[in-house]
This record gives C-alpha cells, sequence and structure tokens, in this order.
C-alpha cells in the first residue's frame, strides 16, 4: 500500500548520523520537509542522485524545505558512503523492511552477495507540508528512474509560493 497524497505521511523516526534521531517528514516550525529515499552504499547511481543533489539544497533551504536522506543501510554504511559526499542534510539510517512497506517503497533482494547483505527500497522521494500531509511523492521499482532534483526544487518554490493545490488525490 502507498502513502496517499492529501493524507497525514507516516511517523518513522530513525536514528540519524548526528547522533539525532528524526521523524521522517516533519519539519520545524512552517518549514516542508523533503524525504530522499536511497538504495544504499552499494548503489553507484545513488551517489550521483545525493552529489547532484548538494547543489539544489540551497534552493530547497530558501523555499523552506528540510531535507533527510535515507536507507536501510546500517550506521557503519551509511557513514563510510556519506563520508566522502558531503551532503548539507539529515542522513538517517536503518530504514526495516516493514518501514519500506509503510512507505510503499518497491523493495529488492540483492542480486549477489558483492552487491549488499540485505533486502533494500528502490528510490523513493517525498515532499510533506507543514501540516504533515504528503503533497508531492515519487516511487520508483529500479536505480535508473529518479526525478530532477533541480525540477523538484523549482516544482516546490512553486507549490509554495502559488498555494498550488495537491495532486493526485482523487479516492473515487
Amino acid at each position: 500500500m502507498k502513502p496517499q497524497t492529501g493524507k497525514i505521511f507516516p511517523a518513522i523516526t530513525l536514528p540519524t548520523l548526528s547522533g539525532k534521531e528524526v521523524t521522517l517528514g516533519k519539519a520545524s516550525g512552517d518549514n516542508w520537509a523533503l524525504v530522499l529515499v536511497y538504495r544504499g552504499a552499494h548503489c553507484p547511481l545513488c551517489r550521483l542522485q545525493l552529489k547532484a543533489m548538494q547543489k539544489h539544497v540551497a534552493a530547497f533551504t530558501e523555499t523552506g524545505v528540510e531535507i533527510t536522506v535515507v536507507s536501510g543501510d546500517p550506521e557503519e554504511k551509511a557513514r563510510n558512503f556519506h563520508s566522502d559526499i558531503k551532503l548539507d542534510a539529515r542522513v538517517a539510517y536503518g530504514l526495516s523492511i516493514d518501514q519500506m512497506k509503510e512507505l510503499g517503497l518497491y523493495i529488492s533482494e540483492p542480486r549477489s552477495a558483492a552487491e549488499t547483505d540485505r533486502p533494500y527500497a528502490e528510490p523513493g522521494l517525498f515532499v510533506v507540508n507543514d501540516q504533515g500531509v504528503l503533497h508531492l511523492a515519487d516511487i520508483s521499482n529500479a536505480p535508473f528512474s529518479r526525478p530532477d532534483m533541480g525540477a523538484i526544487a523549482g516544482g516546490v518554490k512553486y507549490i509554495r509560493e502559488n498555494n498550488y493545490p495537491i495532486r493526485g488525490d482523487y479516492a473515487g
């Protein structure tokens, strides 16, 4: 089951590399939250996506969006992976399979032990407004399909400045 736009985003609390905890989708004050789920340290495309995201961190910050990136990796893998990326965002780790399912993420088995040692989430991106409601979602079943972070930054700015409504919330 996928989280529904227009509904409260699941409250999942995880540890971060800074030693604090974060509740995914929660931001301070009237800020919004962006949650970017990446596959894990084994994924070279994730490294490229997170390095590319660094170029847009300032745009998100100026728009009042707090970024958290997260994977199912344990702390050591997450710390090693992020040590050279230098992303100016919170890095959470330890997303469980049940939590991946709660977020509606596609989950894959490793292709070999050389890839990784556990099932992992495929990419996902969620933007949650200041009321805790899911405003924008992008969920992929493969590493090759990811939104352009510049387009997301521009889109969220437009949404916030123009009070653009939540889309994709038709319940039938």
